[in-house]
């Protein structure tokens, strides 16, 4: 079931052309409230690079999230094609629903060439095989929680994810914020480098936020929190493959006024830095 499952996302960065600089891609739903924020930046990605020519490869995505979107409309991603030159070409890319923007980016590509070179080392934790599985919640837990939640929790996505440091999401204890997970689709696919980091961005937003909760004992299935990503940045930084493991390390330097800032490294199983995320998240506390 989870290689349909696959088969279903990497059908949704196809995206339909409908003007030279206009696109139109659906949504999967996940069982999440409103539309998953990486699904957007991922069909955001993957409209830009419509627009570019293959050779240049995306290095850099910087985006807002404006709006929470519609499960259930189709979303039309504008591109306007800022500049084109002798090694550089910046695309901004606006995502539409209903009339209105619910997310707002600007994606750099860069003809490949070579350079200096030096990159941090990757921590040392366990292989994948050697972590196991996320906990699935029993009937009677799933039971307890709300419709949209139970479906969240209870189906098979396209990724795998092991914890390093695994947490019970209902019972959070409070903990240093920092944590390590592993990551994969749980198929292969083609080759295609394009169609990797339009996955990759699609991955960098799970659990990112969640990271500048950790020290606090909350999660998003605490009653009280309120959670939304605010905005993202991704860059890329060497070849990789989303079906073979990849290790995302996650830390927050700081969280205050209700927002929280978490940072990623993703890394290769042998140790290469392969792309950084960074992402600034509203994390409320409602009153009773």
């Amino acid at each position: 079931m989870s290689s349909n499952h696959v088969t279903e996302l990497v059908e949704l960065l196809q995206l339909e052309r409908l003007e030279d600089n206009l696109f139109r891609g659906q949504s999967r739903d996940i069982g999440t409230r409103f539309v998953f924020g990486g699904q957007v930046l991922g069909q955001a990605l993957a409209a830009a690079q419509q627009t570019v020519d293959p050779v240049r490869e995306a290095h850099s995505l910087h985006a807002y999230f404006l709006r929470a979107g519609d499960i259930d409309a189709p979303i039309v991603y504008s591109v306007e094609r800022t500049r084109d030159g002798g090694s550089f070409s910046s695309r901004r890319v606006v995502a539409i629903q209903h009339g209105q923007p619910i997310l707002d980016g600007s994606i750099s590509f860069q003809v490949p060439e070579q350079g200096v070179e030096h990159q941090t080392t990757m921590p040392e934790v366990p292989a994948p095989e050697d972590v196991e599985p996320l906990h699935a919640l029993s009937p009677d837990e799933l039971a307890r929680l709300p419709v949209k939640l139970q479906r969240w929790l209870g189906i098979d996505g396209p990724f795998a994810f092991r914890q390093v440091w695994p947490r019970d999401e209902q019972h959070p204890a409070k903990r240093p914020p920092i944590q390590h997970i592993w990551f994969k689709l749980v198929c292969p696919i083609d080759d295609s480098a394009i169609l990797h980091r339009a996955l990759l961005a699609y991955a960098s937003d799970f659990h990112l936020i969640g990271t500048a909760t950790l020290p606090h004992g909350i999660s998003y299935l605490t009653h009280n929190v309120q959670m939304a990503s605010l905005d993202h940045a991704l860059w890329f930084h060497r070849p990789f493959r989303v079906d073979e493991w990849l290790l995302y390390s996650f830390d927050s330097p700081t969280a205050q006024g209700s927002r929280g800032l978490a940072r990623g490294q993703i890394f290769s199983r042998d140790g290469r830095l392969i792309a950084s995320s960074a992402q600034e998240g509203l994390i409320r506390l409602r009153q009773p």
